[in-house]
């Protein structure tokens, strides 16, 4: 049973805040291999054209990334696969990924990051390294994102400052205005709207213009949530989770989006210039559950394209 099952389907569909459809719109999402195969069809669950990223661990072996490509894409909808640093030996296996992506499954477009993983695997260890080969351009890429941490990353600053970090969203932003291809920041996933607030302004007024999709996650168990936060170094945003842990009343229930998204909608609603412009779902709690989770609270920003 999906975990945001609780009311009865003959119930009234909860209503929707306008400024949450608006910002809702357009909203991606990932999924890896290992969980696509678990749905049979995806058109079921996202709207018409959605961007889903393909997450990319290490150890998936690349057949199984093209795979999935190649059917999100027959279903319809926009596949950016992760093409992570560290776990691509040499440039001619970037350049291999690149045209199986491409010829296999019409792939145009890519999330470029660093990698999970503590050791490169070879010559790469940056995202920056992948953008400055050249290859995503050459082959025509139409759209590149990289990698945005809001509140830091111990693995880039080990002192907890963002020096580093900031340094190459500059960097990013410069080669932004030399390639062709759009570019834009997705980021790690965040459960305080004030800190990423914070965070896009300070970006606007140090001239990085990269459009910001920000990482949300899905609902999903609080002892689920807790633990992805906790691996991944989401830093002051996870006292919101140790809070919600400590009220009894809510410490069985999944956590929702909808206080932080709504908050985030609000801001953009009144402040529309703000760089922050799409959303990016995590669906730590399972696809269809944050599918649902659109479905009810997203209005026509939800609607699945099978059901259009």
């Amino acid at each position: 049973m999906a975990l945001l099952n609780f009311r009865k389907r003959d119930q009234a569909a909860l209503p929707v805040d306008p400024r949450t459809e608006t910002f809702l719109k357009g909203f991606s999402i990932e999924v890896m291999p290992r969980t696509a195969e678990k749905i049979d069809d995806f058109r079921g669950l996202l709207p018409r054209g959605t961007r889903v990223y393909i997450a990319h661990i290490d150890g998936t072996p690349i057949e199984d990334m093209v795979t999935t490509a190649a059917r999100l894409s027959d279903e319809g909808f926009d596949v950016m696969p992760h093409f992570p640093a560290r776990i691509i030996p040499d440039p001619a296996t970037l350049e291999n990924w690149i045209n199986r992506y491409q010829t296999e499954a019409g792939v145009t477009q890519a999330l470029l990051l660093a990698g999970g993983v503590a050791q490169p695997h070879g010559d790469f260890h940056s995202s920056m390294q992948l953008l400055e080969t050249g290859l995503f351009d050459r082959a025509g890429f139409k759209r590149l994102h990289v990698a945005g941490h809001p509140e830091g990353n111990r693995d880039i600053d080990p002192d907890g400052s963002d020096t580093l970090v900031m340094e190459a969203l500059r960097w990013k932003q410069a080669f932004s205005e030399r390639t062709d291809a759009k570019m834009a920041i997705a980021t790690q996933f965040c459960f305080d709207a004030q800190p990423v607030i914070d965070w896009a302004n300070r970006l606007s007024a140090e001239d990085i213009e990269l459009p910001i999709h920000i990482g949300i996650a899905g609902p999903a168990k609080l002892q689920t949530l807790i633990k992805f936060a906790i691996a991944c170094g989401v830093g002051p945003s996870l006292k919101v989770l140790q809070k919600r842990a400590m009220d009894v009343s809510k410490l069985l229930l999944p956590y929702e989006p909808t206080d932080l998204i709504g908050q985030l909608a609000a801001h953009k609603a009144d402040n529309p210039a703000c760089n922050i412009t799409h959303v990016h779902l995590f669906p730590l709690g399972g696809i269809k559950t944050s599918a649902q989770w659109t479905q009810d609270h997203g209005g026509a920003s939800g609607v699945p394209a099978g059901a259009a």
